[in-house]
């Protein structure tokens, strides 16, 4: 028992040190980095002690402690320094928490909240300056995201419906809050890091955001002068591997039991393009170039949109398996992966997931759509883009597609 309870206090000390550090460093009228280790160590010992004489113990060292930063509120304003902020005090009183949780709770959260804890004291200049960076259309749009997730989402119906069974609407709908969330939260890193990300960050955020977009906007300005092809290439091949990482965090969110039979060759098709994109970063490594403005990817009118392909994708899916067999998934893959990776990434690891079809056909249909991806995105760029950037990209393209030619004739199964 002795060393069970020398683990929680320890624990608790770590944690106090931890954010008392934080608040020396910004704000310490209430305490520092005496005061906080002290502040979840006393709720560590209170809920020790409430253990054997009820716990009246916890709420009754809560009171204390509020007691304590009320009067120190106090004495602050009777000496003149006047603070409208609470930050601190809240943090204290949730310390005290973390403190008595290590012992009556999960001692893996409590260091888990701590941690986010320090983090979200740290990153306030970064989170004031992403709020101030938001426009109001983009808080309406954002807002009407959490509205459909959180309130719309619960609420509808878990059953299958349409022809082969295959529309779900809460499932339909959850693949949307999917892809929204990992393009949200490109868009957020965008925010923070504003239009100058830097080339490797700007096409790693393009790529989160929307590859095909990113490739449009950089093919756009090299349109009438080619001084910028080099670097706009660069971007353009940086995005599309993170698309390509896209997929699979997306087969791993949909099916984490079949996540081992399909992910290796997509992973294989993912480093031969991030091997070419390493080499051509190497050679630009000290270019940069700001990132062109980006949409906000949580716009209703952009997640319905995706909604209803999605779910034409799932029935045009099911209908060329039960007809046409792996030929007709590879065609709907083709013809799906031209605009958009997302749908058919989704609706091929469900099957798989589900057993209506087996890992070699799902890999297969997910590579073949992220081939026919690089070449509609090559077509734009040889369409809006510079000659010279045509070039490039094309010969980038080229090897990744060799590359993607080589893993459907080798890979076994």
């Amino acid at each position: 028992m002795e060393m069970i309870a020398l683990q929680q206090l320890a624990v608790a000390l770590g944690l106090g040190l931890l954010l008392g550090l934080q608040r020396e460093r910004t704000e310490h009228s209430i305490g520092g980095i005496r005061t906080f280790p002290l502040i979840a160590l006393f709720g560590t010992v209170c809920a020790q002690l409430g253990q054997s004489f009820g716990g009246w113990m916890v709420a009754a060292g809560l009171l204390a402690l509020t007691g304590v930063v009320i009067y120190s509120n106090f004495a602050k304003q009777k000496a003149g320094a006047i603070d409208p902020g609470m930050t601190t005090e809240m943090a204290a009183l949730l310390l005290y928490g973390l403190g008595a949780y290590v012992v009556i709770g999960s001692m893996i959260v409590a260091v888990v909240l701590g941690g986010a804890m320090a983090l979200l004291l740290h990153l306030k200049k970064p989170m004031h300056t992403f709020a101030g960076a938001l426009g109001e259309a983009d808080m309406r749009a954002i807002m009407q995201f959490v509205f459909l997730t959180l309130v719309i989402l619960p609420v509808l119906p878990h059953k299958d419906y349409g022809p082969y069974g295959v529309w779900n609407p809460f499932q339909i709908w959850l693949m949307v809050v999917l892809i929204v969330g990992i393009s949200l939260s490109g868009y957020v890193a965008y925010k923070f890091l504003g239009a100058r990300a830097g080339t490797l960050l700007g096409g790693i955020i393009g790529g989160l955001i929307s590859s095909t977009a990113t490739t449009v906007s950089y093919a756009r300005r090299t349109a009438e002068n080619a001084g910028g092809a080099a670097l706009a290439a660069l971007v353009i091949v940086i995005a599309s591997c993170v698309s390509l990482a896209r997929v699979l965090v997306e087969i791993a969110a949909v099916a984490p039991r079949s996540f081992a039979a399909l992910a290796p060759p997509l992973g294989a098709m993912l480093l031969a393009a991030s091997v070419i994109a390493a080499g051509m970063f190497f050679f630009r490594r000290n270019r940069d170039s700001p990132m062109p403005e980006q949409r906000n990817p949580a716009e209703l009118k952009s997640a319905l949109i995706f909604g209803a392909l999605y779910a034409f994708v799932l029935l045009a899916v099911a209908v060329a398996r039960e007809r046409f067999g792996s030929a007709g998934l590879y065609t709907v893959g083709v013809i799906s992966g031209l605009t958009d990776m997302d749908a058919i990434t989704l609706s091929s690891a469900s099957m798989v997931e589900s057993g209506r079809t087996d890992a070699s056909t799902g890999w297969r249909t997910i590579l073949i759509a992220a081939m026919a991806n690089y070449v509609f995105k090559f077509g734009t760029v040889a369409l809006l883009g510079h000659r010279s950037l045509a070039l490039r990209v094309g010969a980038a393209f080229a090897l990744v597609l060799a590359s993607g030619a080589l893993i459907l004739w080798l890979w076994p199964g």
